[in-house]
């Protein structure tokens, strides 16, 4: 806490009147895109990281000699991407090139099924001719109706701003396009085939949502990422996270890597001052966090009032699964596994259920492979491959084992799946690989129960009920990122930016 007295408390649109020093706290995606708004609008931005490299869950790992992505294997809306570059009056490609991921993915089942997603009409059909004729005016018809919805995003962009005629529209807009129901009972309403069904609503999982369960049909409103031709950046998902935070600086910004924000001080209903773990503290005029939600509230925050209070009101909500994660190198180029998949199981809603109710780790997978290699070659030495196999498991609040234990045991059992779908001498094959637990993402990342995706987005934790942009109580501070408006995934956390950027630029003046 500061001594200056504590000023009687402002309202939200006039507190930070005349600011222009801005902190964020948080160097992943969420947290860069909007340093690099702020900063390219005329404001003093520092951005302060913990870790010793940007990117967050985004960040890269090396082990063995070889570079292994962290989190997204794909870039779905590379305009989103361009516009942060075109904010700061800059053109992305000069920094970065984007490489087409051919096909956008391939679904894989036990039986030797699979089916190729692209972006292209005319092979979309025939792929869907070829697995299920009968669904080929169905699946357009569902890919209409996904693109017909809305999200509302414009009236909830500022939640706090919201008219109550706002909110009744948004509901009806909810009843239009059927958003109440389960995503997969939307698709099962338009296509009769079990694998399309799986295909067109397996892509939620990596947003943190079953898509069983009611209410999720309006996660499809911009229609399934997979539906989308797909990108990668040349040299890894970390060259796009580095370039960005080159452009960050260039444009004057200010970087704090290694050093962990520790406490955020207050002099009445606004946040004054940042300090971190080497001591470093100064003082800002509007602050906006990356960091989890409840780490942000429970222990940036947690000697004041408001930190507490709202640390265990969110702790009491719902909270999406995590990933197992196995990263691997093989001998040999392998240029029949493209560069994204998805091995469905024997089973889907049960698993499913499993994992988001039960809270056990069945003994069948879903696994989210990813082979990035193929469509860079760059990434691995002439004749290798790197590849990321992830498989959603219940989060640490639900799952209680030792992964000490569970770990190895679970990554030998993910690469013998691998290796009977895809590598028959897999084992013979491997040059390294590691595993990253829930654990690790509780450790790593502070997040809360180890979940890779936050809250749950849910009916009733999602768009306005999400923790909002601003604080309904403190005057200056932010968040930004999967915690807030609209949700996790990639294209959501860099609109969270965008939204975030405007109401703070607005506040500020």
């Amino acid at each position: 806490m500061t001594d200056s007295p504590a000023s009687a408390p402002d309202s939200p649109a006039t507190a930070a009147a005349g600011a222009r020093r801005v902190c964020v706290i948080g160097g992943g995606i969420g947290g860069l895109a909007l340093a690099v708004r702020l900063q390219a609008a005329g404001r003093e931005v520092v951005l302060v990281e913990a870790r010793p490299q940007l990117g967050g869950w985004a960040s890269a790992i090396e082990r063995d000699g070889f570079t292994f992505d962290g989190g997204p294997a794909v870039i779905a809306d590379p305009a989103a991407w361009r516009a942060l570059w075109g904010a700061a009056g800059q053109d992305m490609s000069n920094d970065i090139e984007l490489l087409a991921v051919t096909p956008a993915c391939r679904y894989h089942w036990p039986d030797g099924t699979h089916f190729d997603l692209s972006g292209d009409p005319r092979s979309l059909r025939n792929e869907i001719a070829r697995l299920s004729p009968i669904d080929i005016t169905g699946f357009a018809d569902f890919l209409i109706q996904c693109s017909q919805a809305t999200t509302g995003e414009p009236t909830l962009a500022s939640p706090p701003e919201l008219r109550p005629r706002r909110i009744a529209g948004f509901a009806r807009h909810l009843a239009r396009d059927q958003h109440w129901r389960s995503a997969y009972g939307l698709a099962a309403q338009h296509v009769e085939s079990e694998q399309l069904r799986q295909a067109l609503t397996v892509m939620l999982v990596l947003r943190g949502a079953n898509p069983m369960a009611p209410g999720t049909a309006r996660l499809l409103a911009h229609s399934p990422g997979s539906l989308h031709d797909l990108w990668y950046p040349r040299g890894g998902m970390q060259c796009l996270i580095s370039a960005l935070g080159r452009l960050f600086e260039r444009i004057g910004g200010t970087i704090r890597l290694h050093d962990p924000v520790v406490r955020l001080h207050m002099v009445g209903n606004r946040v004054t001052e940042v300090e971190t773990c080497s001591g470093w503290r100064d003082r800002f005029d509007a602050v906006a966090s990356n960091a989890d939600t409840i780490h942000t509230y429970r222990d940036l925050l947690g000697k004041d009032v408001r930190g507490e209070k709202k640390a265990r009101r969110i702790a009491r909500r719902q909270f999406s699964p995590a990933m197992f994660t196995v990263h691997f190198a093989l001998e040999g180029s392998w240029p029949g596994i493209p560069h994204r998949m998805v091995l469905f199981g024997p089973r889907y809603g049960e698993l499913l259920s499993d994992i988001f109710e039960h809270g056990v780790l069945p003994q069948d997978m879903l696994i989210y492979l990813s082979h990035p290699s193929v469509t860079d070659p760059s990434l691995a030495p002439e004749g290798r491959s790197t590849f990321q196999a992830a498989i959603p498991v219940a989060h640490l609040g639900k799952l209680a084992v030792d992964w000490d234990q569970v770990g190895p045991m679970l990554e030998r059992r993910i690469l013998r799946e691998v290796g009977r779908r895809l590598v028959p001498d897999i084992e013979d094959r491997i040059i390294t690989s590691f595993h990253r637990t829930p654990r690790d993402g509780a450790l790593d990342f502070s997040a809360h129960l180890g979940s890779a995706f936050g809250l749950g987005p849910l009916m009733t934790q999602s768009d306005w009920l999400r923790p909002h942009i601003r604080d309904d109580v403190l005057a200056n501070f932010y968040l930004v990122g999967a915690g807030t408006f609209p949700g996790a995934g990639v294209p959501n956390v860099l609109a969270s930016a965008r939204l975030a950027a405007g109401v703070m630029e607005r506040d500020l003046g």
